[in-house]
């Protein structure tokens, strides 16, 4: 399917020398005496790089056939990520961190996840926009500690740190944004 400068939009994935893209921010600029142009900061998917490039109305492009696949993360040896499909056990995929280095703080032993191909090759895993995490380390939270901002760091079960109000305790289930990688609220208190 072809594309014109018109349909690329937040979020279109198009092929761009070959290699798919996705578009993530879209200006329209009109120049005096030239023509429109579009001003598209787009990601390059296989080398995970942000490009901003300008486009004309003359331009055309292909749309990126991504293939997604549901699967579950099982674990990880030292660098290497492995997943099994749902519903098909011997479908296992082994990715290399640097793959999916983004996303790799988040994935916990049975969470779902749809692995994405282009041309047969993984290009990225997507997971949850949320995810819960038990907080495996807490400091102790000293009354009247509020000069500063109310924070702390806590290290959650994945092994990533991240800054959350003080009333958190080791034990305590929180739900994070994998988007932002910031603390949203505590699901479950330790004990309960």
């Amino acid at each position: 399917m072809s594309l014109s400068i018109n349909d690329l939009q937040k979020d279109t994935l198009f092929l761009l020398d070959g290699t798919p893209h996705q578009v993530l921010e879209v200006h329209h600029k009109k120049m005096a005496r030239q023509g429109a142009t579009l001003e598209v900061k787009c990601r390059n998917l296989i080398s995970k790089t942000n490009i901003t490039r300008t486009f004309f109305p003359s331009d055309k492009f292909e749309y990126a056939e991504i293939d997604k696949k549901e699967m579950v993360f099982l674990y990880h040896h030292r660098e290497e990520y492995w997943f099994v499909g749902i519903g098909n056990k011997s479908d296992r995929v082994k990715i290399a961190r640097k793959d999916i280095d983004d996303v790799a703080d988040y994935l916990l032993p049975n969470t779902e996840v749809v692995v994405e191909y282009f041309n047969n090759t993984v290009i990225g895993v997507r997971i949850p926009i949320k995810v819960d995490m038990e907080v495996i380390e807490a400091p102790p939270s000293i009354k009247g500690n509020t000069v500063s901002s109310g924070t702390k760091q806590v290290v959650v079960a994945s092994g990533m740190s991240v800054k959350t109000p003080l009333f958190i305790q080791k034990g305590d289930v929180i739900r994070i944004n994998t988007q932002k990688g910031e603390y949203v609220e505590r699901v479950q208190k330790a004990g309960i």
